[in-house]
This record gives structure tokens, sequence and C-alpha cells, in this order.
């Protein structure tokens, strides 16, 4: 695959077919795959030599494209969270049963995002579900900023790179956990 692509269909193919992808977010570039490919979310983990302790994000254009993973009944204030997207508030949401634990670690919960970013939205809507996202770094290192610092980093191990602007906030999205408003990462 090329290291630049200027079209959202490449980027959709190549999560369809469990590639992984790079593409600009609200503060940072991201790294994304198809969340129901178990294979490609363990190639995305080995990228970033991450391991899935953690648990990983998913963006949606809408939240509907959430309910696979999430169960938003056991939220006691979901017009907060509505309220908030779309937008960069990730929130940590208890997940449904059957989540892979490569998705959410060792966590009873899931973090999740409805982003406002345009590129992402046309890349949830075309892949017709939500993707994941993870920061485009190796783990425990600074996030890439820029398209060429990207491909120098990783060169292509990534399978498609989109391009386009950060929308330029400052930091990554806040983590909230849905259950008890406490705020996790600011």
């Amino acid at each position: 695959m090329s290291l630049a692509v200027s079209n959202i269909e490449q980027a959709v193919k190549t999560l369809h077919e469990g590639g992984i992808i790079a593409y600009p977010t609200e503060a940072v570039f991201g790294l994304g795959c198809d969340p129901n490919n178990l294979q490609a979310v363990q190639k995305l983990l080995d990228l970033k030599s991450r391991s899935y302790t953690k648990g990983l994000i998913i963006i949606a254009s809408h939240i509907e494209q959430l309910t696979p993973w999430v169960d938003f009944n056991l939220v006691p204030d979901l017009q907060v969270i509505k309220a908030s997207w779309p937008g960069p508030e990730t929130w940590l949401i208890p997940c449904k049963k059957n989540v892979s634990k490569l998705l959410r670690g060792h966590h009873s919960t899931l973090a999740v995002r409805v982003s406002d970013h345009p590129i992402v939205q046309q890349l949830c809507q075309q892949f017709d579900g939500a993707i994941t996202s993870t920061s485009a770094n190796k783990n425990g290192e600074t996030a890439e900023m820029t398209l060429p610092s990207l491909q120098q980093l990783f060169s292509e191990q990534i399978d498609c790179y989109v391009l386009g602007d950060l929308s330029g906030n400052a930091r990554p999205s806040r983590i909230r956990d849905a259950l008890s408003g406490k705020l996790i990462r600011t």
C-alpha cells in the first residue's frame, strides 16, 4: 500500500481488509483498525509495543455505532454524555460481556467517543461502524502531530495514511467515567 492517500475510500477499504490506518484527530494523529477484527487489533497493539491491559478507545460518527460495544442503559445520566458529543470527550462506559480484553484491557468499561473531527466522521460513516483509536506513537513516547514524522516513525508498517489536518486541540480528549463522573485524564 502507499505511504499516503488523500481519500477516505482507500482507508475504509484498508479497514475492511484488516489493515491499520493512520488519520488526523482532534489533537494528534491516531492509529485505527476494525475493532471486530481481533487480528488487526493485536497487530495495532504490537505496532505500538503496547500491552492490551490498558484498553483502547473506540470512536464513532454517532452514538448508535457504539451500541454493539457498550451498555448505555447502565449509565445514570446519559444526557450528560450526549451533550458532550460529538466532541473531544471520551467516556468510560460499562462494556457488553462479549467485548474482547484486547479492546477493554482489564476493565469492565470501554473508552468510547463520538468525534467531531470531519475526517473521523467520514471514516466511520463510510466504514459503517466504529473504529479503534489510539495515539500514533510507540508506547510511552510523544504522539505524532505531523504526517511526515508519523511516516518516518512507522513507514510501511501502517497500511494506509489518511491526509488531513488536526483540529488544533492542545491536548488529546478528556476521559471521564460515566458511572461516577470522575475525570480520569484532563
